[in-house]
């Protein structure tokens, strides 16, 4: 029996939790934190009373214990997943991600000795006159160390929850707005610093600080002979907390490494090989995941979620050792399962073969360093529910018999307009054209009933203006140009897929060859769209004067109602 299986909560899955938490209670603390100082570009007043709240909720012994135990959690986790990595080969996102979070204890254990720590040992005032006085007046040096502490730890904190929520459903819709709340907030922290710096330096020590310190002479004379003993054993335990502070991290992180340089040593001699379909062996210390041993030997590996098991894209297929291998955990059961994934499949980030291994990667990965970040080609794809719509010409053949081929290619792209401007003036994605075909995609982003109702009026807009195009063309068409529709809606995998320059966001699955059929269906039956029950319920149509009947498509057991809409009765969906 493991550690994991004995103790639940010292599972991966629970401890990339504990971290994810941690990470966003720490950045809960630091959102509160820049609005406070953003309020100083209303008044320096104004500010001071939102410490005074953000203090009440954070310098309370529930607050402390929150904050402080984030802040102990996140980091002895950092260290456990520092020791644990393998190699520290890795894309240059994930070094970026560490190297920032490992900068941040640096750059800002000053100002915690400066502020939280002096005001409980040494009762000094860490209000914003005093605080920024110091930094923007007495040591501007620090207070330019503070700035760039302030952005590493925004950059730090947003980038985590970029990759935590960059595959939901919603976060394509979200992502502009908080990409505005990313930017905005620390620009006005940092405008906010800087107005009461300015203010604060063209204006007497005394008056700044307020009627809280001592005016005259005596009375400072008078407050330093009672403290100074207090004073100077407070300052004397400031210094040691401001060593124990740099010093535990360093020893931590040194500690770190020379475990890793210990195992290292020890594992030089206890190594296996991996072997890649293309020839390829790569010896690696026995406990390496193979994902990481793809990244030693520079063999290209597509690892979406970062090697957490999150997702399937690293998975391999084991050709030669698989009854050596260790049992799937938790976390890779469950991914697995989800997938439906063959016997001898395994997440390459989460195996860790004992002994010598034959892997094929099942996704491979092409060249996209060049590629801008967020493109349609870098996504990996995801299960999604969204609307397909096939539209078709029927009988071209026949109608192009007696055309010159520039006229064809001329008549074509007037009806690749037609439906290109249908489909996107509807909030669609056109995917691809098929000949005299095409496809298009609904419910990329936004609720699965408004694509249903988009795919829907994409069609009447196709209908309607293959109408117009043939009163223009009347005297030139030996007859008119009529289209055929299918529209379905349900799961399909929506990603990047092609070669090369020929590589495209576009979907597969089994909703997609049921659009397909019914757009099939709609020049068998002579009708210009077929709609499927599940797609016209869902976008709320009135469907009691509709025609409806049961088809059978191939490959299904069930029959599926479809309802039949002639040309005259498209415009109800405009």
């Amino acid at each position: 029996m493991t550690v994991v299986d004995t103790f639940p909560l010292l599972s991966e899955r629970s401890l990339r939790r504990a971290r994810l938490v941690s990470g966003l209670v720490m950045l809960v603390f630091v959102t509160l934190h820049l609005a406070n100082h953003a309020l100083n570009l209303i008044s320096l007043d104004a500010a001071e009373k939102g410490r005074l709240w953000f203090t009440a909720t954070w310098r309370n012994p529930l607050g402390s214990a929150l904050l402080y135990g984030s802040v102990l959690v996140h980091i002895l986790l950092v260290m456990r997943s520092l020791y644990k990595r393998r190699t520290l080969v890795m894309p240059l996102r994930e070094a970026m991600q560490i190297i920032l979070g490992l900068l941040i204890p640096l750059l800002i254990i000053e100002h915690v000795i400066a502020t939280r720590i002096s005001s409980e040992l040494l009762g000094t005032p860490d209000v914003y006159a005093s605080v920024i006085r110091s930094l923007w007046i007495n040591s501007p040096m620090s207070g330019l160390r503070q700035s760039i502490a302030l952005v590493v730890v925004w950059m730090h904190g947003c980038i985590g929850v970029h990759f935590w929520l960059r595959y939901r459903p919603w976060y394509h819709r979200a992502a502009p707005l908080l990409l505005t709340f990313a930017i905005l907030l620390p620009v006005l922290a940092l405008l906010g610093f800087a107005s009461t710096g300015r203010i604060l330096a063209s204006e007497p020590l005394q008056s700044s600080l307020g009627s809280g310190y001592p005016a005259s002479g005596s009375a400072l004379k008078s407050d330093n002979a009672a403290y100074s003993s207090a004073t100077v054993v407070g300052k004397e335990r400031v210094r040691l907390a401001k060593f124990t502070l740099y010093g535990g991290f360093a020893g931590g992180l040194l500690t770190v490494f020379a475990m890793r340089t210990r195992r290292n040593w020890r594992e030089r001699s206890d190594q296996i090989a991996i072997r890649y379909p293309e020839g390829q062996v790569v010896n690696v210390p026995r406990g390496f995941s193979v994902l990481e041993a793809s990244r030693l030997g520079g063999i290209p590996h597509y690892a979406v979620c970062g090697g957490k098991g999150r997702c399937s894209t690293c998975r391999v297929q084991v050709l030669q050792g698989a009854a050596s291998l260790p049992p799937a955990e938790t976390t890779e059961l469950a991914t697995l399962d989800r997938i439906n994934a063959d016997p001898g499949v395994r997440l390459a980030c989460q195996l860790r073969p004992t002994n010598d291994i034959s892997v094929v990667p099942m996704l491979v990965p092409t060249l996209e360093a060049a590629l801008p970040i967020g493109s349609q080609q870098t996504n990996p794809g995801r299960e999604q529910e969204i609307v397909i719509l096939f539209c078709d010409i029927r009988n071209f053949t026949m109608l192009t018999q007696s055309q010159l081929p520039y006229d064809i290619v001329f008549l074509l792209n007037r009806y690749f307009a037609i439906v290109g401007q249908a489909v996107e003036g509807s909030g669609g994605r056109l995917d691809k054209f098929i000949g005299d075909g095409a496809m298009a995609l609904f419910g990329l982003r936004g609720s699965p009933e408004e694509a249903c109702r988009n795919a829907l009026k994409a069609a009447a807009r196709i209908a309607s203006e293959i109408d117009r195009l043939n009163d223009e063309l009347s005297t030139e068409l030996s007859m008119p140009l009529r289209v055929a529709i299918g529209v379905h809606s349900g799961p399909a995998i929506v990603g990047a897929m092609g070669y090369g320059n020929v590589k495209n966001l576009t979907a597969i699955g089994d909703t997609v060859n049921v659009a397909s059929r019914l757009e099939t269906v709609a020049k068998e039956l002579d009708s210009t769209l077929v709609v499927s029950e599940p797609t016209i319920l869902l976008a709320g149509s009135d469907v009691s004067e509709l025609q409806s009947q049961e088809i059978t498509i191939r490959g299904r057991a069930e029959p599926l109602r479809v309802y039949i809409i002639h040309e005259e009765l498209t415009g109800r969906f405009a």
